[in-house]
This record gives C-alpha cells, structure tokens and sequence, in this order.
C-alpha cells in the first residue's frame, strides 16, 4: 500500500457487496475517508467509520441530492466518485419486459447521470476530482441477452466521455472501466455452467476476474498516477474485447 489517497473523500455507490465493496477496501487501505452507498445497506445518515456505508437509491434524484449534501456538510469536499451500483437482466431482446428495460437504465444509465450531477457540482467548489464509472464489455460488444443491460452500458460510456469534455476545465477527470466476467454473489447465482463454458472459451485468460483486479484498476484511475487520463474505456477482461473470432488455442 501507497497511502496514494491520504486525505481524500471518496463515494462509492454499490459499495457494500461485490466489485463496488471491493474498490471500497481498496480505497480505504490507501487511506481515503470512503462513503459506501448502497440500496442494501441500513444506514440512512453518515457515520465516521473508514468505510461508512450508507442507503442510496441511484435511480431517484432525492436520495442522491441528499446524500451528496450530507457529504458536504460532513466532510466539506468530495475528491472521488466510483459509479458501481448496477443492476442485470439476461433477456432477450424480443423477450424484454418494457419495464425491465426502464429499471435497468434507471439504476444503470439514469443513476449514473442523478449521482455524476450531484458529486460533479461539489467537486466544482474545489476545483478538482476524479470520477470512474463502471461499464461493462457488454456495453461495447452486442453480447447475446444484454438488449437492457448492454444499452444501459454502452450509455454510460458515451455519458462518461462527454462529462470528461465538459469537465476538463473544470480540473474533473472521468473514466470507465468495462468489466468482463467477474467473480461475485451475483455472478455465482445467475451464471450456470455453460454460461461459465462460454466465457471461458471466449476469454483469452482462461478465467473470470477477481473484483479486486477491478478495485486496483479503479485505484488507478481515480488516484493521481492517472493525472493526465481522462475520457478513457479501459476493459478489464482478460483479453475479451481484444479477442475477436478465435481467442484461445
């Protein structure tokens, strides 16, 4: 550990179970002060722990205008904002439920845009900030059964790259990371063996991620080693988006 981000505040949504719980301790262990804010978590105001997890529903413009200002007036300052909070659907795109289709951009796309808002004009009162959205390789492949979950994805891409333009002069960077298959909760319920087959034969790596490889990525990114990077897609998928027609021998 570098203590790369002593001193600084850092939200991270979806931060109490898989990938986001993961940047969590990640961005502890280097020092930062880090607010985990989740649908699932229990607490409804801040506390002082190092990590101190906190209720948020992305999808609903209240709940992150609330959080944000309790963030100010605790802490003054928000350095860091890592978008993890995330819902799926596997459905084709003819099988697709119109209102599964709007929930999962409401969290995905929608909520990314509510919170992006709200931590973007605190970070103005600084004058600095990194932000790192999490998309997904399913945002920039058609990858079968992600008509919702591959669309929402690929928004926050473009979303994300339009806020770096917008924000550069602003002394705010922002960033994606697109994750391939990546071992949590949720993935070990929802995937079954041939869809764990498939990946397998796809990924030039062999294997699925770790969030921790995600969570060093997104350390990275946010810290200032990534000073001069800002509208960029950085896939951490064992090679998947590089792979083309034949991956693996």
């Amino acid at each position: 550990m570098t203590g790369s981000l002593v001193g600084k505040i850092a939200l991270v949504t979806g931060g109490v179970s898989g990938i986001g719980a993961a940047i969590a301790a990640k961005f502890a262990a280097e020092g930062a002060q880090v607010i985990a804010a989740d649908i699932n978590a229990r607490n409804t105001t801040l506390g002082d722990e190092t990590i101190a997890p906190v209720w948020l529903d992305v999808s609903e413009q209240k709940s992150c205008v609330d959080l944000v200002e309790a963030i100010h007036e605790r802490h003054g300052r928000l350095d860091i904002l890592v978008n993890s909070a995330g819902i799926g659907a596997d459905l084709s795109f003819l099988d697709t439920p119109v209102d599964v289709f709007d929930r999962v951009y409401a969290v995905n796309l929608r909520g990314t845009f509510l919170i992006g808002q709200e931590a973007v004009r605190l970070m103005c009162e600084t004058g600095a900030g990194s932000i790192v959205n999490l998309s997904s390789v399913s945002g920039m492949r058609g990858n079968l059964g992600r008509a919702a979950y591959g669309a929402s994805k690929a928004g926050v891409v473009v979303l994300s790259q339009v806020m770096a333009v917008e924000l550069a002069s602003k002394g705010i960077r922002v960033n994606v990371i697109s994750p391939g298959p990546i071992e949590t909760p949720l993935v070990a319920v929802v995937h079954d063996q041939a869809i764990r087959d498939a990946w397998g034969r796809f990924v030039p790596m062999g294997r699925y991620g770790q969030p921790d490889e995600i969570a060093s990525a997104a350390l990275f990114l946010a810290s200032d080693a990534a000073s001069y990077i800002t509208g960029q897609v950085l896939a951490v998928d064992g090679g998947f988006i590089g792979g083309g027609l034949v991956t693996k021998q």
